[in-house]
């Protein structure tokens, strides 16, 4: 078995019930994209990952689950996000209206607000993201 302490972890949402769903979704191979606020970013001091960077999937309970690696990572507006993206996201949504509600709502939420460090924190059709593409290169036991 691999060592893969040295990966950079991949924490989709907070844990709890959506990163559970959004862990089974990537390891059923429904979820290859994904979407961060280049705020969050900024927040952070983090630079883009680069593609080919691989990362460690965490689950809720803080173990690692899976390796992806990405193979497309893009700036762009909310407004410009397009179907296919949001298709790939896994989530079940069949319309960027219905993908832009979701992520929203988590956007909006509290622990992002806190997370960002801006209570007031808003999305619009400008707001940058970060669209990120990846593919699963090993399932961990």
């Amino acid at each position: 078995m691999s060592d893969h302490s040295s990966l950079p972890p991949c924490l989709l949402a907070f844990p709890g019930p959506l990163r559970d769903r959004l862990v089974a979704a990537v390891l059923s191979g429904e979820k290859v994209s994904t979407t961060g606020l280049l705020a969050e970013y900024e927040a952070e001091k983090e630079e883009l990952p680069p593609v080919g960077e691989r990362s460690l999937v965490i689950d809720s309970d803080g173990r690692g689950v899976a390796v992806i690696e990405l193979t497309e990572v893009r700036v762009l507006a909310l407004g410009d996000v397009d179907l296919q993206h949001a298709l790939d996201e896994g989530e079940g949504y069949d319309s960027v209206a219905a993908w832009r509600a979701g992520h929203e709502r988590f956007w909006h939420s509290e622990e992002m607000r806190e997370a960002l460090g801006d209570p007031e924190f808003v999305v619009d059709d400008a707001t940058m993201v970060v669209a990120e593409r990846f593919r699963v290169v090993e399932r961990l036991a």
